[in-house]
């Protein structure tokens, strides 16, 4: 059942999606501590009034954002493939699905990965994310313990490396662009396990 945020319908003209995507675009540019209500009230091009109409309060819509972002994350943790049969195959598959999740919901991931922490729901968010990142890093050691992947590399080193170059997509990927998103996905993970996998 819709909660009363999220069944409000708003002003004509927009709805709370569409106001939150403008907002999280804002938020990219400006840095959420530096958006004023006013600033997202000149970019929608509406009163501020006008957009307590949608939202309660900045903070909600970054809830609404970042609850966007870890609810795709999270839900590939959930999937068949992840939790049953090899580790290196929950891996893939997760670091896979981790890249499309980041690519179809791009600016969402971005202020994610942008956060400080100064608010209450920037901590709860980052707690969610270290959460992920803690289970993508049991597949890592579970892979390395059960001899799929190398051994000779410090396994936080691998995990550090992995997400330092999946989390850089947010930073140079351009959805629309000649490199699609399955391409990109066969690409790093070309890149990481065939520099992880143990030789023949």
């Amino acid at each position: 059942m819709p909660t009363e945020t999220t069944a409000k319908r708003g002003r004509p003209g927009y709805d709370q999606q569409s106001v939150l995507r403008i907002a999280v675009d804002v938020f990219n540019r400006h840095g959420y501590d530096a958006t004023s209500m006013g600033i997202l009230a000149e970019n929608l091009g509406i009163s501020k009034s006008a957009i307590y109409h949608h939202v309660p309060s900045k903070g909600d819509l970054l809830k609404l954002a970042l609850d966007h972002a870890l609810g795709g994350l999270e839900a590939i943790l959930d999937q068949p493939s992840a939790t049953t049969g090899p580790a290196d195959a929950r891996l893939e598959f997760v670091l896979r699905q981790t890249i499309a999740v980041l690519v179809d919901r791009l600016p969402f991931v971005t202020l994610l990965l942008r956060l400080r922490g100064n608010t209450d729901i920037e901590r709860d968010a980052l707690e969610r994310r270290r959460a992920f990142d803690h289970k993508v890093a049991a597949l890592i050691s579970a892979a390395r313990e059960d001899g799929s992947l190398r051994q000779d590399i410090d396994p936080r080193t691998v995990t550090r490396l992995l997400f330092g170059t999946i989390n850089s997509i947010v930073e140079w990927y351009k959805p629309g662009g000649s490199l699609s998103p399955e391409k990109l996905a066969d690409d790093v993970i070309t890149m990481a396990f065939d520099g992880l996998h143990t030789a023949a």
